[in-house]
């Protein structure tokens, strides 16, 4: 039996916990869940939000499931630039595990409205520096200053995975998207780097492009691209754009990687105050829960689920409300559970 632990965020996270755990028993996949609360959940239990003894299981694991952290009342609104808000929960946790990449597979996946169909590539996105280290301060009065920090530590660390992962995968071509064109320093070095590791995998056709022209390219023919790697700020755009073009966020998953930690996570449903109780889509942990399979070596354990999802959606009978219909979050794990 392989333990994971797994961190629960509260909200949809609850219903879509359950959800997976009932594929798993059917699948009789030899996983054991060590459960750990996190976020305002754990603080509602009179925990801190970002327990030491969560960070600790997790290290010495090596492996995590995890659903979205619910966000402090009053998070992510708009402060007039008060610092004394707490952090975004999602991105904390991240750093304080000392992960460096987030992967996203974006894929079609049958049944899904979709505007293109073949799409199947995977989004590489640095998640430890860019604008997002929110070194910020006010000059004067009605002047801030945000600073884009890129290192070539950083920088040749998040390569080396996304063509170590690429040659693993199959995949024969690799984009570095950049705006070298402008900020010369700064994506200048992110391209160096991605230059300097490219070198070293020769089988891989290593390409770059504009950031602003990708965006084009992936609304145009996103067929071509097998791999797309991006810092902080691109790739948390380009993540959502991806998921646009098979279906929306809940299609997709997310794999955070670190040195001897993995964690898989949910990219959606952290709300609970909005969606009632056994009303949001599991998919969004079904999918990083397969992606974890995969990895764990399980592969005909994924495949069943992954092919009982399928089923359920290409049918299209039993739906959630958030791609088309009017079912529950366990109707709709009933409906997969029936094709397993």
């Amino acid at each position: 039996m392989r333990k994971v632990i797994f961190v629960q965020g509260g909200g949809l996270g609850l219903d879509q916990e359950l959800s997976v755990r009932r594929l798993f028993e059917a699948a009789n996949v030899p996983v054991e869940f060590e459960v750990h609360l996190a976020g305002r959940t754990a603080q509602e239990q009179g925990t801190d939000a970002l327990p030491k003894s969560t960070f600790d299981a997790v290290r010495e694991c090596g492996i995590a499931l995890k659903t979205k952290l619910l966000q402090p009342m009053g998070a992510g609104t708009p402060t007039a630039r008060d610092m004394s808000v707490p952090t975004n929960y999602n991105v904390a946790f991240r750093r304080n595990l000392g992960l460096f990449a987030s992967m996203r597979p974006v894929h079609n996946l049958p049944g899904i409205p979709s505007r293109f169909s073949g799409v199947d590539f995977l989004l590489f996105r640095e998640i430890t520096e860019d604008l997002y280290t929110a070194s910020e301060h006010e000059l004067v009065p009605g002047v801030v200053q945000s600073f884009k920090i890129v290192t070539e530590v950083a920088c040749m660390r998040f390569f080396k995975l996304t063509f170590e992962t690429a040659r693993a995968r199959g995949r024969k071509s690799v984009h570095c998207i950049h705006k070298a064109n402008i900020l010369k320093m700064a994506d200048g070095l992110f391209l160096d780097c991605f230059r300097r590791v490219a070198s070293e995998f020769p089988e891989i056709t290593a390409k770059d492009l504009i950031v602003d022209n990708t965006c084009n390219q992936l609304v145009s023919r996103p067929q071509q691209f097998e791999v797309l790697a991006a810092g902080n700020l691109y790739g948390d755009l380009l993540s959502d754009l991806g998921a646009g073009l098979v279906g929306g966020v809940s299609t997709t998953a997310a794999i955070n990687r670190g040195h001897g930690v993995t964690v898989y996570e949910a990219v959606y449903g952290a709300s609970h105050e909005s969606v009632p109780p056994d009303v949001g889509n599991p998919l969004p942990l079904i999918l990083p829960a397969i992606e974890l399979l995969k990895d764990l070596g399980e592969t005909a354990s994924a495949a069943r689920i992954q092919t009982a999802v399928e089923a359920v959606l290409t049918e299209g009978k039993v739906r959630t409300r958030d791609i088309g219909g009017t079912a529950t979050t366990t109707a709709f794990t009933d409906a997969i559970l029936a094709r397993m």
